[in-house]
């Protein structure tokens, strides 16, 4: 049995732990917070969770990073929120701070883990954090595209009623407005889509899975969506945990793969125990490519902006 720490106890990282403890994936899992009440408090409610269920996995909380000595994965969930009259500037500017922070610390203790980034801009902080630690591909990832190909697919469901069981889908590019759904690899049991869905339909689901995360934070008014992103993370880490070489689409380094380089975007790759096993370069039409071009560039300059941004402070 592994450990794996999640660094950030929010929605999203109670919800992380909440899953690792229900499926067994760990012999311990330890939340790191600043906000050592609120996370303790919520360590200590899934320990009567687990005692409840008849297991007994063990979870820690504080703001001790010395707690994650050991773990096999840390996934990095912490990071705050844009908030209102705050740029996308400001924003990247403290996400950034703060990852950078945590990554270091948890690599003090941890030197052999695997790094799951969750925390947005997701593409830009799972390339800094590897800038940071300056680690090898393998052992860096973000999660976006297992969450964005569960929302297609959702989406395809909800509108046909056929069970998501059977639905394969596949979305590429960065998390955001630019990402790349896939509706030529998407299949029913094996049928491809197309023959279910007229194009338009085709379409307007596509654009539905963009806005997605959007979607959420619409219906909540305050907060953004937890569940589906701590299920997503979780589907990795059980990937990595149990090496199983699954073919998961992740926020990767191409490494010249599809033309690119220099970033971490979203693109099909095989996890297993080491991390990142391969990058998987499939053909692509060159709607496709172009597509995934312009998603490529989009991260480009938000890691542009960032480096003004580092190379200001160290001016200043």
């Amino acid at each position: 049995m592994s450990k794996v720490t999640v660094i950030g106890a929010g929605n999203v990282g109670a919800s992380v732990a909440q899953l690792l403890l229900e499926r067994q994936l760990a012999r311990e899992v330890v939340m790191v917070d600043i906000a050592v009440d609120p996370a303790s408090g919520k360590a200590l409610d899934l320990s009567q969770a687990v005692c409840a269920r008849g297991g007994a996995a063990l979870i820690e909380a504080g703001d001790q990073y010395v707690l994650s000595r050991g773990s096999d994965v840390i996934v990095i969930t912490a990071g705050i929120p844009r908030k209102p009259g705050m740029s996308r500037d400001e924003l990247l500017k403290t996400n950034a701070a703060i990852v950078s922070d945590v990554a270091l610390k948890a690599y003090s203790h941890s030197p052999d883990a695997v790094f799951l980034v969750v925390s947005n801009p997701l593409d830009v902080m799972t390339y800094l954090v590897r800038e940071v630690l300056e680690l090898s591909a393998s052992r860096v990832v973000g999660m976006a595209g297992v969450l964005d190909s569960a929302r297609l697919k959702h989406f395809i469901a909800e509108r046909l009623g056929y069970s998501s069981k059977d639905i394969t889908a596949m979305v590429l590019g960065g998390h955001g407005d630019l990402m790349v759904p896939l509706p030529r690899l998407t299949t029913i049991g094996g049928i491809a889509i197309s023959e279910f869905l007229s194009d338009d339909e085709i379409g307007a689901l596509v654009n539905r899975t963009r806005q997605g995360g959007a979607e959420i934070v619409g219906l909540l008014k305050t907060g953004s969506a937890y569940y589906a992103p701590a299920a997503a993370t979780v589907e990795m880490i059980t990937a990595i945990l149990r090496d199983e070489k699954r073919v998961l689409p992740c926020s990767v380094f191409p490494e010249g793969a599809y033309g690119l380089s220099e970033l971490a975007i979203g693109l099909p790759a095989v996890l297993g125990r080491g991390g990142v096993e391969k990058v998987l370069e499939i053909s692509l039409t060159e709607q496709e490519q172009k597509l995934l071009q312009q998603s490529a560039e989009a991260v480009k300059e938000t890691i542009r902006s960032l480096e003004n941004i580092l190379k200001s402070e160290s001016d200043g």
